[in-house]
């Protein structure tokens, strides 16, 4: 019975999980991209998001977050740029440095992208306990954990 009870569990989160996954990326991009930012990817929105509303990041930083080179950043950055999201300055004290802001259309991107988050995670959040809230956050960063231990080999 043990057993029988396991692979049940087991095919439900596995459902769960493929399920999860696929809709992420599907409502994610059905929601971000709007007739307002048609001309942008959910990539676009990605980089965005990891450049941020403070202060300026080099592209070194900002490949780092995406998990992508420089280079590959960079062709990117040329469509956003071109497109008026961000823009991109050589370093001060480095020329070689080039350093990434958003314009006032990539802050807007910039909280379009982010309230879709916040509502995602409003509505998770809703009618569950904090100690509920504790076992998923603990569960994610597992999943988390994982896909990292996988994706360093």
């Amino acid at each position: 019975m043990e057993i029988a009870k396991r692979t049940n569990t087991d095919q439900v989160l596995n459902e769960l999980l493929v399920q999860l996954f696929k809709n992420i990326m599907e409502i994610e991009e059905k929601y971000l991209i709007t007739p307002e930012y048609k001309d942008i990817s959910v990539n676009d929105m990605h980089i965005l998001e990891a450049i941020g509303i403070k202060e300026p990041k080099s592209m070194s930083a900002v490949a780092k977050l995406m998990s992508v080179t420089t280079g590959t950043l960079t062709k990117s950055m040329d469509g956003l740029s071109d497109k008026a999201y961000v823009n991109r300055e050589r370093g001060k004290k480095d020329k070689r440095v080039v350093f990434v802001t958003l314009t006032e259309k990539g802050r807007k991107a910039y909280r379009h992208h982010e309230s879709f988050h916040r509502n995602m995670i409003a509505r998770i959040k809703d009618g569950i306990s904090e100690q509920e809230t504790t076992v998923l956050i603990y569960a994610l960063a597992k999943l988390k954990d994982y896909f990292n231990q996988i994706y360093k080999k």
